[in-house]
């Protein structure tokens, strides 16, 4: 991981860190993140791989702990600021995490711990007079850096561990197929708990040289303005920020209108990833920033795995081709391989696949094939020489009668109805059918089920569309904004 901190050495005048504090060069960076080491370190030579759970809010301080727990040998376990203690104490006993830092905003929420003798807790405060000297362990890449939690979509969530070199391969195949330098200027507004803000968005600016402005939490007009003062070359969110950023725009005068494209088409690049993007989302935000949004495919498990062309033809609806240096193929039920066109699970194979799900030996063996490849669980195709997502296996792909049928293809169509602004299509248990297709709505003004049902029997065959139609406020959703369908179900099944 040493590579991670080289601009800091190289560049220490430069400035890496911008937050709601002020902005704060590498220089600084390296140096804060130094005194942290040495405190956690506490006279020891090496914490040999001991968790060091942090909650911490984004921006320097949270990264200057970042690079702190790396640096002393540490593995980083970072915490969602925005859970409550039951989901946080989760991952503290699954990963028998030894040390805890937090900002002093987090205090009350990790009270019930700051007592337990097997931890030492760190304020952020606690470092502000701290010496910076002293011998740093050398790491070997082999060694854990780092456990984040899968979103337990279908289960308690597993702590995934990469190492040092699961990191750098993770980061140095997106720095060379986006074509990060060290003149970009980024945004941090994702949360620092997940592999798309803390690898794609995080470290590839770091490790490039870059600078990130962080803006937490993500306020439309707040990233507008940010737009506005033309430092801006790369952006990376979710579906949902596009879909928030579409409706804020519609609502500024034209003369704003046009000066907010003209500053946004000059962006070098724009990327949506963590949850399908909707081809409507993507044509609505071309026609304002003039940029077909990048969109990939990764998971916490394997970093970034397929990706549009960072030039060339962004496919909409399409995750793109495999990244440099990762291996990809699409395999049936029996593990056997799958003609072009034809559905099959993504498996994986590349230096940036995690080491194991964290104290799950059993796990970890379930996920690989004899030959390693990981299986991902995620159905797709490859439709002319582009991967096409379908959906999660156990999610997006619903069996009924007798048919295999991808939710998200549901979805899109579902979405370009005028009135509907957003939709989940999710399979229930039935008796008759195995499950049976349902949707939920989130509509512009009340509507007819029968009359969209009998506009839906012109664009798809009747076996894919929903039985039942339920209108909702809002959508289900996790941290990165991905619906969360298991929790949806429950809204069709009493």
């Amino acid at each position: 991981m040493h590579q991670l901190f080289q601009k800091a050495y190289q560049n220490p005048s430069k400035i890496a860190i911008i937050d709601k504090n002020g902005s704060y060069t590498f220089g600084q960076l390296l140096s804060k993140s130094q005194q942290i080491a040495q405190q956690i370190l506490a006279g020891e030579a090496d914490l040999k791989e001991a968790r060091v759970a942090f909650m911490v809010f984004p921006g320097f301080d949270y990264v200057a702990t970042q690079w702190a727990i790396w640096q002393a040998g540490g593995i980083a376990v970072p915490l969602c600021i925005s859970y409550p203690f039951p989901s946080l104490k989760y991952v503290l006993d699954d990963t028998a995490a030894t040390v805890i830092i937090t900002g002093d905003e987090y205090l009350e929420v990790l009270d019930p711990v700051r007592s337990v003798e097997s931890i030492r807790f760190f304020q952020i405060s606690d470092f502000s007079s701290a010496k910076e000297s002293g011998s740093m362990p050398e790491i070997e890449p082999s060694r854990g850096a780092m456990i984040l939690y899968t979103s337990g979509t279908t289960s308690l969530p597993k702590g995934v561990l990469t190492t040092h070199a699961n990191i750098e391969s993770q980061i140095i195949t997106l720095v060379e197929a986006w074509s990060w330098t060290d003149s970009d200027h980024t945004v941090g507004i994702l949360p620092l708990h997940h592999v798309h803000g803390i690898i794609n968005v995080l470290s590839c600016a770091l490790w490039s040289g870059a600078s990130i402005h962080f803006l937490s939490p993500f306020d439309a007009e707040q990233l507008y303005d940010l737009f506005e003062t033309g430092k801006v070359t790369v952006f990376m969110a979710v579906p949902t920020i596009y879909f928030k950023l579409i409706s804020s725009f519609e609502s500024f005068p034209k003369e704003r209108q046009i000066q907010i494209s003209g500053i946004l088409a000059k962006f070098r690049l724009m990327v949506s990833g963590s949850a399908a993007l909707p081809v409507t989302v993507m044509e609505q935000w071309h026609q304002i920033s003039g940029h077909y949004l990048l969109e990939r495919y990764g998971m916490t498990e394997i970093g970034m795995a397929i990706s549009n062309p960072y030039s060339g033809e962004r496919r909409a609806g399409h995750i793109g081709q495999a990244l440099p240096g990762v291996e990809i193929r699409l395999v049936d039920e029996s593990n056997k391989f799958v003609s072009a066109g034809e559905p099959g699970e993504i498996q994986v194979k590349g230096p940036g696949v995690f080491k194991a799900y964290w104290g799950k030996p059993d796990a970890t063996e379930k996920s690989f094939t004899s030959d390693s490849w990981f299986k991902t669980g995620d159905i797709a195709v490859f439709d002319a020489s582009y991967y096409k997502i379908l959906g999660r296996d156990s999610i997006d792909i619903i069996k009924s009668g007798g048919y295999k049928i991808s939710a998200l293809e549901i979805e899109e169509v579902i979405r370009t109805h005028p009135q509907i602004k957003d939709c989940a299509v999710v399979g229930i248990p039935d008796t008759e059918w195995g499950e049976l297709v349902v949707a939920a709505l989130i509509t512009v003004t009340d509507l007819n089920s029968k009359e969209l049902t009998t506009w839906l029997k012109e664009r798809m065959p009747t076996y894919k569309i929903p039985r039942q139609f339920i209108q909702l406020e809002d959508l289900p959703r996790n941290a990165m904004g991905k619906v969360t369908k298991n929790e949806l179900k429950k809204h069709f099944i009493s």
